[in-house]
């Protein structure tokens, strides 16, 4: 039987979640794929570093976090860099907090792994939005994976859509809802609700973060449709040729004068070719109460891909919870699986 080692850079949620999902299903990998999948490496930014390359009791580090807050065995004195560059493992499993910005440290993490001739599966849209080429042609020059299909959309298989099933269909257009928050947002707006009450709603609900303008400001749409264009459009944008305009003016009022239109307010997600050229944009814009785009609703997400041959498809990821984010990096390691 063959053995795969994993090392989870980053251990939040999705992490977690991961860790219980691959619990849940290892016997299904080995009977299916004749291979172990261990988790020889785990960092965290606060709560330490495990490293055993026989496998870590994944049970036992869930438990210890849980009741301790910490991990307690099979702890590691090294800092996550280190462990990169010296550690036993098979794939690098990036799920570090996003920096839109920079990429940073997620991108060195990565090419660290790419260098040792490793595998990478990135849960992070940043190396995908800022570098994804130089990423991408890395990989392929030394024949490793590097897989992403939860930086958008969780779990839902828009990159694997577009490889695996519209072959040698060219992507002209790609469109959608990328942000459930402000699409949240929007809709509790529309009902009369207070902002302030709907942002604390969404953070005791657990999907609006502390610093809620990423969202708000259009930065991770902005982040998202670069990603998908880079990938499925090889476009070589990076997040700030984004034209980006953001929910943060949007008032009651402009909602209930859209509505006696006959529209909704939508904060839309678009990357189309014009000239050759891939140009982007993410901005609020008025719906047609009739168009599908009008009726997703709350946390969930659209994005529709139109190409040459396929014409539009779309997909909607329906109030994703983190079992779904969890499952696409779960579907990436299948893959590396299937093409080692």
């Amino acid at each position: 039987m063959k053995t795969l080692k994993l090392a989870l850079m980053g251990f939040g949620n999705c992490g977690r979640a991961f860790a219980e999902m691959l619990m849940q299903k290892q016997p299904d990998i080995i009977e299916r794929y004749n291979t172990e999948v261990l988790v020889s490496v785990i960092t965290t930014r606060s709560r330490g570093n495990l490293v055993n390359p026989g496998g870590i009791n994944l049970a036992r580090a869930l438990e210890e976090l849980k009741e301790k807050g910490r991990f307690k065995s099979d702890v590691s004195s090294k800092g996550a860099q280190e462990i990169i560059e010296t550690e036993d493992y098979d794939v690098l499993v990036e799920m570090t907090p996003l920096n839109i910005f920079t990429a940073e440290p997620a991108t060195t993490y990565i090419r660290t792994a790419f260098a040792r001739g490793r595998h990478v599966i990135s849960a992070n849209k940043g190396p995908v939005a800022w570098h994804y080429r130089e990423l991408r042609n890395e990989a392929q020059d030394k024949g490793l994976c590097f897989f992403h299909e939860t930086v958008v959309m969780d779990g839902a298989p828009v990159f694997n859509l577009v490889e695996n099933t519209l072959k040698l269909a060219k992507v002209t257009e790609i469109s959608g809802i990328l942000n459930s928050t402000t699409n949240f947002i929007l809709e509790e707006l529309a009902r009369g609700c207070k902002y302030d009450d709907i942002i604390s709603r969404g953070r005791e609900m657990g999907f609006i973060e502390e610093d809620s303008a990423m969202d708000i400001e259009g930065y991770d749409a902005a982040g998202k449709i670069t990603a998908l264009a880079n990938v499925l459009m090889d476009a070589d944008l990076t997040p700030e040729m984004v034209d980006r305009k953001g929910i943060e003016d949007i008032t009651i009022e402009d909602i209930r004068q859209a509505d006696a239109r006959g529209k909704v307010i939508k904060l839309i997600c678009r990357c189309a070719l014009e000239n050759g050229k891939a140009k982007a944009y993410v901005r609020p814009e008025e719906i047609d109460k009739a168009d599908l785009l009008a009726s997703i609703n709350s946390t969930t997400s659209i994005v529709s891909i139109t190409t040459d041959l396929m014409k539009k498809t779309s997909i909607v990821e329906h109030e994703p919870e983190i079992e779904q984010t969890a499952y696409g990096v779960f579907g990436d390691v299948l893959r590396v699986i299937e093409n080692e």
